[in-house]
Parts: C-alpha cells; sequence; structure tokens
C-alpha cells in the first residue's frame, strides 16, 4: 500500500524552558541532538519515510525557525514556516489552527522534539484513514517509557482510543506525538475550544468520543520525546549514528 499522504505538519512553537541549560538561547527545535538541530531530525525522518512538503508552526524565536528552514535545501522538498503570536499564551491546539489555511488533505502530524524511527513514520503512512479520522502511533512498552510522569498516556478499547491525558490513571499506552490526520481534526479543535483556546488531547478526546480516534501500535520501535537535559542524554544514547535497529509494527 503505497503513503496516504506526502504532507507533515511539525508543531515547533514552544521555547523550551526545561531546556535552557542545554539550549544557549535557542528555540527547543534547534537544540541540537548528536550534531544535527532537533527539528533537522524530525524532518529527514519524514522525509525518508516519504514526506515531501513540510508546514512548520513556529513560536518561540520564530526568526530562527524561518532562517533554519531557508537553509535546508533537500531535493525535491518543500518547507513553509507559519508563525503562532499566541504560543505562550494558548494551548497547541491553536498552533494547529494557524496551519488550517494551508492543509486540505490528510497529513502527517509530527511533534518537533519526538524523535522516531522513519520506517515508523512509514508504517503510519501506510494505514488507511477515514475522513474526519485521526490515528495516533502509540507505545505499548510501558516499561521502557523514560519519563512516565510526564507522558501523555492512552485507554484503548479495540482499535480505537477512548481517552487521552497526562493525567490518566488508566491507560494501556503512550502517545508517541505522531498521528496521521485528516482535515476534520482542525474542526474538531474549533469545536473542542473555549475561550479562544484548546489543546490538541482536547481536539483529540472529541474525536474519541465520535469513534473517530484510532490507535497504531509501534510494536518494538523507538521514540523519545526530548523535554529536558536527561531526555536530551537518553536519545542520544539511544539515537545514535546508524542506530535503527530492525522493528515490527502491529496495527491495533
Amino acid at each position: 500500500m503505497s503513503s496516504t499522504t506526502n504532507t507533515a505538519l511539525i508543531l515547533a512553537a514552544g521555547n523550551g524552558s526545561r531546556l535552557v541549560t542545554v539550549s544557549g538561547g535557542k528555540p527547543k527545535p534547534l537544540v541540537e541532538l548528536n550534531g544535527r538541530p532537533l527539528i533537522e531530525h524530525i524532518l529527514l525522518g519524514a522525509r525518508e519515510a516519504g514526506i515531501e512538503k513540510f508546514v512548520v508552526v513556529a513560536g518561540f524565536r520564530a526568526d530562527a525557525i524561518r532562517s533554519w528552514a531557508a537553509s535546508q535545501h533537500f531535493h525535491g522538498t518543500e518547507i513553509e514556516v507559519v508563525e503562532n503570536p499566541q504560543y505562550k499564551a494558548k494551548a497547541n491546539g491553536i498552533s494547529l489552527l494557524h496551519a488550517r489555511h494551508l492543509i486540505a488533505e490528510p497529513f502527517l502530524l509530527l511533534m518537533a522534539d519526538h524523535i522516531f524511527e522513519p520506517e515508523t513514520a512509514a508504517a503510519l503512512l501506510r494505514q488507511r484513514v477515514e475522513p474526519g479520522e485521526a490515528i495516533l502511533a502509540v507505545d505499548t512498552k510501558l516499561d521502557s517509557i523514560f519519563d512516565m510522569d510526564d507522558a501523555t498516556k492512552v485507554r484503548r478499547k479495540g482499535p480505537y482510543i477512548i481517552d487521552i491525558g497526562k493525567q490518566l490513571s488508566r491507560y494501556d499506552a503512550v502517545d508517541t506525538g505522531m498521528f496521521l490526520c485528516t482535515p476534520g481534526v482542525f474542526s474538531a479543535l474549533e469545536r473542542a475550544t473555549v475561550n479562544g483556546d484548546c489543546s490538541l488531547s482536547d481536539g483529540m478526546r472529541l474525536l474519541s468520543h465520535e469513534h473517530k480516534f484510532r490507535a497504531f501500535d509501534i510494536g518494538r520501535a523507538s521514540w523519545q520525546d526530548v523535554d529536558t537535559p536527561e531526555a536530551l542524554a537518553h536519545a542520544e544514547f539511544m539515537f545514535d549514528t546508524g542506530y535503527w535497529p530492525s522493528v515490527d509494527f502491529a496495527y491495533a
């Protein structure tokens, strides 16, 4: 089966306050992991999976993100940067809505600080997504999660995700920060907005209530959310040069 889409949306608006001791004032997506900015790892991994068009939502030091994007010269790859001036006061769902006018087809949704193996993205892109749906790549290897307290938890029932959030007391998987979405996600975010604000989890929770939010189990694949200096060091160990172990995937 061919890829569902060749478009990716990357959320890159945060300032990375917990990485300030290693960022040197850079925006979080430009903090280096093994010699490359985090966002460059994201772009290269997605590009290897078949993505050609990237929409990047910037916020903190958006000028630096634009300069980085302008310096990238990958044949056949398009990078467009949009700015979310509300990144400091609003949750990340608002960042998605700032890119709505640029996306009218299914898309891969990525976080600029969630490192992944390219085959994980490729496997997710081979899934069939129905109109109005979203599919989240989840990790069921709960014993291997680096910082469970900070992880976004997921509870599933059959193929569907029935709840998502950091504070769940009952869960059977963890959100990896990689989604295959349809434009219906934008509508869900708008409907989930309260007082001009909404998080990505708010929108996905609404889709779960409508049975339009499914899970994709990444199996033995590796990934890491880089939020702290400790997580950065862990990711550097996991994803050192040439580290791409063989993996398998299971669609739940």
